[in-house]
C-alpha cells in the first residue's frame, strides 16, 4: 500500500503542531504559571524545551520517516535483527488508546461549555451556580456520554477522508481559527482595567517567589511540563513523521513546531492572568481554573456571554486537534498491522474508541465508587497516571536509547536520516548528551512523579510503586543492552 503524504510543508507543520497543541497548553499550563512565579517558571521551562524537549521530538520524527511507518511497526521495520525494540510498540498502540479513553470526555467536555456560553447561561450566573454546573454536569452521565460521543464521530469523520482531504485540510482550517480567536482573547484580556500586575506578574521575573516556593519545586515543574507537552512517547508524532518526504531536514522542522506549541501556551497566558489579576482571581488555582474560576470572571465581564463562548471554542479546537491527530494514529495501526483499507479502520476503531472511553465517563457517577489511586480518585486519574507518569516518559525514553545505542538503530543511521533534506541539521557532536544526559532527565522525571504521587501514602504503598517504576524503567533499558547476532 502506497504511503500517504502531506501535501505541504506547512500542513505537516500544523498537523504535527495540533497533536503537541492540546488542553494541557491552555489548562495545566497557566495556573502552573501562576503557582510557580509567573515569568521565572516560563524562563525555565523555556530552557528545558530547548535542551530536552526538542530532541526527543528530533528522535520520534526521525524513526518514523526512517520506517515509514506508524509506532505498530516502525521498529519491526528497522531494528537490528535479534533485539527487543519491537516490544516499544506495544507502548505506543496502549498508550494512544489509553489516552483517548478520557482525553476525548475532557474535550466534550469544552464542547458543552462552548454550547451552555452560547445560550447565554452563564451570563450574571452567582459563583456558587457555576461551581455547581460543573459537578451537575460530572454526574450526568446522559449528557456525558453524548458530547464525548459527538466529539469522536467528528474526530473520525476527519480522518476517514485520508491524510490530505480529511486530517491536514481541517487540521489548517481548525488550527488558523484557533491562533485567529487566541490573539483576539488575548488582546481583549491585557485591556482588561486591572490587568496591568497580571502582565508584570506574567513577563517579569520574580525569583524571590521561586524561592519561597522552593527552587527544587519550580525547576521539576518547568522540566516537567516542558517534556509532557508536546505529546512524546506514544508514537503521536512517529505517524507525521511516516507521512514526511526528505526535503527538509527533521530538525527545523521539530524546531517550528515546538515554537508554535510554545505561542499557544504562552498566549493562553496572557488571556487567563491578567483576566485573573483584573477581577482579583488566584491564578494558582489549579485546575478548576477553567471550568469553575473562568466562567467566574467572564460572568462578570461586559458581553461576557461571547468571551466565554470564544474562549470555550478555542478550547474545544486545542482539544479536537491533539483527538484528530491521535485517532490518525490509531487508524494507522490497523493499516500497518492488519493491511486494512482506512475505512474499515475508521469503523472499528470509532466503536472501540467509544467504547473504551465509557469507563471515564461513568467514573464521576455510576463508577465514582471506584477510586484506583486512593480516596477521591477517579478511573480518569488512573488513565492518565499510566499515560503520563508512564507511558509518556517510558516512550521517550525508548526513543532516545534507540536511536543512539549500538544495539538499537544506531547513532550514524539516525543523524543521516535526520539531517536529509534541507535546513538545520541536528549536531552530530550531542550524541553523549542524548544517549546518556537527556536519558537521565527523564528517569529522573520518571522516578520523582511516582515519588510525590504516593509519598504521602504510606512507607509500604511507596515501596510497591517505586519498585514498579524501577521495573518497568529496567524493561527499556533492557531492550537498549540485549545483545543481537547480526543487523537485517
Amino acid at each position: 500500500m502506497k504511503r500517504e503524504k502531506f501535501s505541504s510543508r506547512m500542513g505537516f507543520i500544523l498537523v504535527s503542531a495540533g497533536c503537541a497543541i492540546g488542553i494541557g497548553n491552555v489548562w495545566k499550563f497557566p495556573y502552573m504559571c501562576g503557582a510557580y512565579g509567573g515569568a521565572a517558571f516560563i524562563l525555565i521551562y523555556l530552557i528545558f524545551l530547548l535542551i530536552m524537549g526538542i530532541p526527543a521530538m528530533v528522535c520520534e520524527f526521525t524513526i518514523g520517516r526512517g520506517s515509514k511507518r506508524s509506532v505498530a511497526l516502525a521498529f519491526d521495520q528497522i531494528e537490528p535483527e535479534g533485539t527487543s525494540w519491537h516490544n516499544m510498540k506495544y507502548i505506543g498502540i496502549f498508550g494512544c488508546y489509553l489516552l483517548m479513553m478520557f482525553y476525548t470526555m475532557v474535550g466534550g467536555w469544552m464542547m458543552y461549555y462552548c454550547f451552555k456560553s452560547l445560550c447565554g447561561d452563564f451570563a450574571g450566573t452567582s459563583p456558587e451556580a457555576i461551581t455547581q454546573a460543573f459537578s451537575n454536569m460530572l454526574v450526568d452521565y446522559p449528557t456525558m456520554i453524548f458530547w464525548t460521543v459527538l466529539i469522536c464521530i467528528i474526530g473520525f469523520a476527519v480522518c476517514i477522508f485520508g491524510l490530505q482531504a480529511g486530517v491536514e485540510k481541517v487540521s489548517k482550517i481548525m488550527m488558523t481559527a484557533l491562533l485567529v480567536v487566541m490573539v483576539v482573547l488575548a488582546i481583549h484580556s491585557v485591556f482588561l482595567e486591572g490587568a496591568g500586575a497580571g502582565i508584570r506578574f506574567y513577563l517579569v521575573p520574580d525569583f524571590e517567589k521561586m524561592v519561597e516556593t522552593g527552587i527544587g519545586n519550580v525547576v521539576f515543574g518547568a522540566m516537567s511540563q516542558a517534556f509532557f507537552t508536546l505529546s512524546l512517547g506514544i508514537g503521536a508524532m512517529m505517524i507525521f513523521g511516516s507521512y514526511l518526504d526528505h526535503s527538509r531536514s527533521v530538525t527545523g522542522e521539530a524546531i517550528n513546531i515546538t515554537i508554535l506549541d510554545t505561542f499557544v501556551a504562552l498566549t493562553a497566558g496572557f488571556i487567563i492572568i491578567p483576566a485573573c489579576f483584573a477581577y482579583g482571581i488566584e491564578p494558582g488555582a489549579g485546575p478548576s481554573l477553567v471550568f469553575i474560576t473562568l466562567p467566574n470572571i467572564f460572568a462578570q465581564m461586559p458581553g461576557g456571554f461571547l468571551w466565554s463562548a470564544l474562549f470555550f471554542l478555542f478550547l474545544t479546537f486545542a482539544a479536537l486537534s491533539t483527538i484528530i491527530a491521535v485517532f490518525e494514529n490509531i487508524i494507522a495501526f490497523d493499516m500497518d498491522l492488519f493491511g486494512w483499507t482506512r475505512k474499515k479502520s475508521v469503523l472499528v476503531s470509532a466503536v472501540l474508541v467509544m467504547i473504551l472511553s465509557m469507563p471515564a465517563v461513568l467514573g464521576f457517577n455510576v463508577l465514582s465508587f471506584l477510586q484506583p489511586l486512593g480516596e477521591g480518585s477517579t478511573i480518569m486519574d488512573l488513565e492518565d497516571f499510566i499515560v503520563s507518569n508512564n507511558l509518556l516518559p517510558l516512550g521517550s525514553l525508548g526513543y532516545l536509547l534507540f536511536c543512539t545505542s549500538r544495539n538499537g538503530w544506531g547513532w550514524d543511521a539516525f543523524i543521516k536520516e535526520a539531517n536529509s533534506g534541507d535546513g538545520l541539521k541536528f549536531p552530530a557532536g550531542l550524541k553523549a548528551y542524548v544517549a546518556w544526559g537527556i536519558p537521565a532527565l527523564i528517569a529522573f522525571i520518571y522516578l520523582k512523579g511516582y515519588y510525590d504521587k504516593f509519598s504521602g501514602q504510606g512507607t509500604v504503598t511507596l515501596v510497591c510503586w517505586m519498585t514498579a517504576a524501577i521495573v518497568f524503567l529496567g524493561f527499556i533499558c533492557w531492550c537498549a543492552l540485549k545483545k543481537h547476532t547480526r543487523r537485517k
